[in-house]
Parts: structure tokens; C-alpha cells; sequence
């Protein structure tokens, strides 16, 4: 696997989220309203994580096994508590895309993400800010002697808590999840939730789940009522029938179980169930285009192609759903072989194939057994840790401290145990609550509360924070004000200094005073010039905004060593063909570019490749673009 590397430590300010379904005609009302309803510009106080390479070597990470005379489950804890592996015993087959070689990239709302397994995804449209950190991890063992695997989080974008518990009875067909958010909070807050399950994908490979229709897309036309089995004259229930990146969200009708799966040619392939109120199910396929098969391999390397099962709290991944003050929310989740019958699973008559799915399914694991299930995880899910495996942040440690202090009710940490609040993160805040001061902090807060006892403080530190809080949420003359103030407080340390004035440039850059924001971006990436991420940022914005010349003049003044960073090496060949050298820019990306944290659909080396080497098809290596 590749090296996760440091979090880059500049904070998330700018309004960077953005939606890439459109909803169309059609759609019900409903779903538009919800579709509206909890969007965040950002992932704040979160940091990014995109130190990352595409060096990969021999690590030996974390795992807990649950096993049975079915099944054999590996769970990977400190790995956003990902299940890596589902192998049925009885076919010899990997119910799960797995593989040996794990590979950051560019995916989820913090950058960093890896292909395979079966992950937990909560906050907000994406791939979940925890999806790369270690979770709170322990064995739970009930009075009758049973284990259970839990883990458990505090979610920094919502203020709430969730927790996974898996388990898996003696001779059970099927893995069982029991997922429960509780809402601290004395108001309703947006919430988030979807399963996600990496699937082999192969030339027979099906999915099937229980409705005619669904809301699809492929990210270039808006969201609409389709029918997945008649799309753009395909059937498209066929994982390779799909010529492009597509999303399907399946209307399953009300009283109907919720359920999916994706078979091979024995009908042999996983299957998702869970209770009611994990409502939507979905597929994702990457398609058969160059770009589609480049960023599975992209992603996992020499691992195959896959495509993607989801269940979520929404119909689709559009929507957010209101959770209300104090409420608690647990479903159940059950993972298992299908074992369908291929002559009807992959015959033509839909209908029949739900119905022989839906039979099958109802053998491997009663609805009635799930809401057994169901209620034996509420029963348990109070109950405290037996061992403890992995410790994971003390985010919800300091918001226990920080609730308690104003007064605030707070969950019940019993079977939830966040521990000590006290490290090196979380020190400088605790100060901040007991009155001693704030010296300043590498990490960030959000919250009125926080900015209270910030505006309390005064100091330029305290400033500089209360700016970014402002700036985060896009209250960019409150953030400007902010940042003069702490400018104008005293004696800075050198590195508050120069965010400081990183995030006033780009608050400038937001409100239009373009020329100022660029001359105040180039001289603080002078000011740090060994910090790469202010030297992207400088030279992309520039680049951005027709001054490609200072881009260059950056990247040359850059320390021996810096521009072959991957991201800059591009930079400078985008910089040199914005400023009429088409040759050297060219001459660059025939020597190789390669960018560790190209985003998802990002084309911009395909696009420079065509536009420096028009009589040249663009190398495979470059074909990133997924329609």
C-alpha cells in the first residue's frame, strides 16, 4: 500500500463542495425539496489528506476476523472500520472486490480514499471524512457469552455520534451490521448515510434489486425517472452494458423489502438487506470507456474491474434527511452469498427475477430474523467494551468536555467510551474552555460556542481562527475584518502569519479584488517557500486567472527538489502553454506527469495533452475522462 502521508495543514475555507447531479423534469417535488436541504460548502474543521504518493510498499495493517462455519470476515479498524473481506465458504468465492495492493487517490470529501471492501459513509454527499482514519474499535461480549466487533466515531460535520456494531451467530448465512447515529444536539441536523460496497464485476455479472424504475444519472444529464433495465436502449442491469460512469438509484415502493444484489454467471455474488429504514439502494458503474478502465486501475492496480452496491438512509445521494434533536436512528444490516439460480437471476423477464430474488433472499435471511436482529442490537448496544483494539480521535472526548462546560446534554458514552481528552490536537482548545488562554492551534473547531470563547480571547491567535470560522461558512467580509484584525494584533508567529494572509487572499479572490488576492497569494508562498500546498495554490490560482507568468516565476524560486512534485510538474506545464511555450509544455508531458491526487473526472492533462499535441491521440496513461 501507498503511504497515507501528512495531513496538509492548510484549513478548508472556500465554498469547494459541489453538487454534480442536476435534478430534471419529473422528479417529485419531494425529492427536489430534500435535494436542497443540508448542503455544506466544505468539509470544515476537517483537514485534507492528500499527502499521498503512487509509491507503494509492504505494510502490515490492523485486522479483526469474524468467522464461522460460512463465512470468514476481515474488518480493517484503523481504515475507517472498512470491511475488506467477505469470503463464502461454501463457493470458494471473495463476495467483495479485495485485493492486495491499496492505493490512495483522489475520491472522498477529504481527498484520500481506496477502492474495495464495504464502507461507511456519513455526513454528507461523498465518501466520509473517517473513511481514512483509525475508528474507536473494541470486542463487546453480551451476558451469554457472544462477541461483537463495535466501533464507533464522532462526526465533526453534523456534531453527531455513530456506531458500528457487527456480529456473526454460529452457522449464520449472512454478516449482521446494527449502525445507530445519535443527534446531541437541540436542534435537527442534516444527516447522511450510505453503505457502500466495492462488487467483482465481469462480463456476466447482474444486479438486481426490487423495482422497475429508478433515479439515474451518468454526471452529464440531470437526474431522472428512468428504467434501468431499458436505458439508452441497453439493459443496464448488466454491469458491462454501461458505456459511461453511471448511477442508478432504484425506486423500491413502499411495503416492499429493501434489498440488492450483484451475481455472477452461478448466481453467486453479494447480497445487501437491510431493515426498513435504510431506505435507498443503488449501483454504481464505472463503464467500459478508457477512462472508466483507467481509474479502476487507478485505483486498484492490477486488481480488476468492479462496480459498486449502496444502501442509504435517502432514496438518493442527492438528498440529506432531517434528523431531530436528541434523536437516536439504528437499522440493521445483513451481507451474505445470494445463491440465485442464474436461468432466472440473468433471464429476460424482470419480473421474474426480482421475484426469484426476493425468494431466495427471504430463505438466506427471514425479514423477521432481521427485525429480531434489530431488536437484539438495541439491547446491546449500551453495553460497555470488553477489549479494546484501536483508540481513534479525541474529537468526541473534547465535545464531551465542551458540552458539559456550556451546560449541554450529551450521549451516553457507556458503550461508547471516547476517553482522555488530552493530546497534542486537542490541548491548545482545552486551555481555550478553562479559561487559560489560547496560544494558538494546528487544528480547527467549529461552532458558536468555539467563536464565543475565541472573541473572549482576543488575541491574534484567537483572531485568525475566528476568521477562518467566518471564511469557512462563506461570511467572507466578517472573515476579511477578522483576518486584518489578527494582521494588525501583534507579534505573529511566522506560520499563523502566513495562512493569515493566505486566507485573506483568497476571501479577496471570492469577493472579486482579484489583482490584490494574487500579489497577497504570491508573496505568502514567498513567505513559506517549502510549503507546497501554498505554492499549488498560488501558482493554480494565478494560472486561474491569467497569469500564468507568475506561476513560473514561483515554481522557478521553488526550493531543488519541489517542482518534481506531480501537481506542480503539471502546474508548470499548464503555466508554460498559458504563456505561448507550447513546445516545453508539450516536451513535459511526453517526459510523464503523473498527479497522485487527480480528482474524479478531472480532465485537465487530457485537455492540455490536446491542446499542446493536437496531431497526437492522447496517451492512455492521460485518459481520465468517464464520458
Amino acid at each position: 500500500m501507498a503511504e497515507l502521508g501528512p495531513t496538509n495543514p492548510l484549513p478548508v475555507v472556500d465554498a469547494e463542495l459541489n453538487q454534480p447531479y442536476r435534478i430534471g423534469e419529473g422528479v417529485p417535488e419531494e425529492l427536489q425539496a430534500a435535494a436542497r436541504y443540508g448542503q455544506v460548502p466544505n468539509v470544515f474543521p476537517y483537514l485534507i489528506q492528500d499527502g499521498y504518493s503512487r509509491v507503494r510498499t509492504t505494510h502490515e495493517v490492523p485486522a479483526v476476523v469474524l468467522e464461522n462455519s460460512k463465512l470468514r470476515a476481515v474488518v480493517l479498524p484503523t481504515l475507517g472500520g472498512r470491511l475488506w473481506e467477505l469470503f463464502d465458504k461454501a463457493s470458494g468465492k471473495q463476495l467483495l472486490h479485495t485485493h492486495g495492493t491499496l492505493q490512495f487517490a483522489n475520491i472522498a470529501l477529504r481527498k484520500a480514499w481506496f477502492a474495495g471492501g464495504l464502507e461507511w459513509n456519513i455526513g454528507t454527499r461523498g465518501h466520509s471524512p473517517t473513511t481514512c482514519d483509525p475508528l474507536h474499535t473494541a470486542v463487546v461480549k453480551t451476558p451469554e457469552g457472544h462477541e461483537v466487533l463495535r466501533m464507533w466515531e464522532f462526526e465533526r460535520l453534523r456534531g453527531v455520534v455513530f456506531q458500528v456494531d457487527m456480529w456473526l451467530p454460529e452457522d449464520s448465512d449472512v454478516l449482521l451490521a446494527a449502525v445507530r447515529i445519535r443527534n446531541p444536539h437541540d436542534h435537527e441536523v442534516p444527516m447522511y448515510w450510505w453503505s457502500n460496497a466495492a462488487v467483482p464485476e465481469t462480463p456476466e455479472t447482474r444486479v438486481v434489486a426490487p423495482a422497475a424504475e429508478a433515479y439515474g444519472s451518468d454526471y452529464t444529464t440531470d437526474v431522472a425517472r428512468v428504467r434501468p433495465t431499458e436505458h439508452h436502449g441497453k439493459d443496464s442491469t448488466w454491469l458491462v452494458n454501461s458505456a459511461h460512469a453511471a448511477d442508478f438509484f432504484f425506486d423500491i415502493q413502499p411495503g416492499r423489502r429493501h434489498w440488492i444484489t450483484a451475481v455472477d454467471r452461478d448466481g453467486d455474488g453479494l447480497a445487501m438487506l437491510s431493515t426498513s429504514l435504510l431506505r435507498g439502494k443503488k449501483l454504481f458503474v464505472w463503464g467500459q470507456g478508457d477512462g472508466g478502465r483507467r481509474w479502476q486501475e487507478w485505483l486498484s492496480p492490477g486488481a480488476g474491474p468492479y462496480a459498486e452496491i449502496q444502501a442509504g438512509l435517502a432514496q438518493t445521494q442527492v438528498e440529506h434527511r432531517p434528523m431531530p434533536a436528541r434523536a437516536e436512528w439504528t437499522w440493521v444490516e445483513a451481507y451474505g452469498n445470494s445463491r440465485l439460480d442464474p436461468g432466472v437471476s440473468h433471464g429476460e423477464d424482470w419480473d421474474e427475477a426480482i421475484a426469484h430474488a426476493s425468494t431466495r433472499l427471504e430463505h438466506l435471511v427471514p425479514d423477521a430474523a432481521l427485525e429480531d436482529a434489530l431488536a437484539e442490537s438495541k439491547r446491546i448496544q449500551a453495553f460497555a467494551p470488553t477489549e479494546m483494539l484501536v483508540h481513534g480521535s479525541v474529537w468526541g472526548a473534547l465535545e464531551r468536555v465542551r458540552r458539559r462546560a456550556a451546560g449541554l446534554g450529551w450521549v451516553d458514552e457507556a458503550g461508547t467510551p471516547f476517553g482522555d481528552p488530552t493530546s497534542g490536537e486537542t490541548a491548545p482548545w482545552l486551555a481555550l474552555l478553562e479559561g487559560r488562554g489560547f496560544a494558538g492551534a494546528e487544528s480547527f473547531v467549529a461552532g458558536s460556542d468555539w467563536e464565543g470563547l475565541l472573541e473572549h480571547d482576543g488575541g491574534a491567535e484567537a483572531l485568525f481562527h475566528l476568521a477562518t470560522m467566518a471564511h469557512a461558512r462563506q461570511n467572507l467580509d466578517a472573515a476579511i475584518a477578522h483576518y486584518d484584525a489578527a494582521l494588525a494584533a501583534g507579534t505573529i508567529p511566522r506560520r499563523t502569519r502566513a495562512l493569515i494572509h493566505r486566507g485573506r487572499a483568497r476571501a479577496l479572490l471570492t469577493t472579486g479584488n482579484v489583482d490584490e488576492g494574487l500579489a497577497e497569494l504570491a508573496s505568502v508562498s514567498r513567505l513559506e517557500p517549502t510549503n507546497v500546498h501554498l505554492l499549488i495554490e498560488a501558482m493554480t490560482l494565478s494560472i486561474r486567472h491569467g497569469l500564468p507568468g507568475q506561476a513560473l516565476a514561483l515554481v522557478s524560486e521553488a526550493p531543488t527538489g519541489m517542482s518534481d512534485v506531480g501537481r506542480l510538474r503539471f502546474l508548470t506545464a499548464l503555466a508554460l502553454a498559458r504563456a505561448g511555450r507550447s513546445d516545453e509544455a508539450a516536451a513535459m508531458l511526453r517526459d510523464g506527469v503523473e498527479i497522485p491526487d487527480i480528482r474524479e473526472g478531472e480532465d485537465a492533462i487530457s485537455e492540455l495533452w490536446k491542446d499542446v499535441c493536437p496531431d497526437e491521440p492522447v496517451p492512455s496513461r492521460y485518459r481520465f475522462r468517464m464520458h
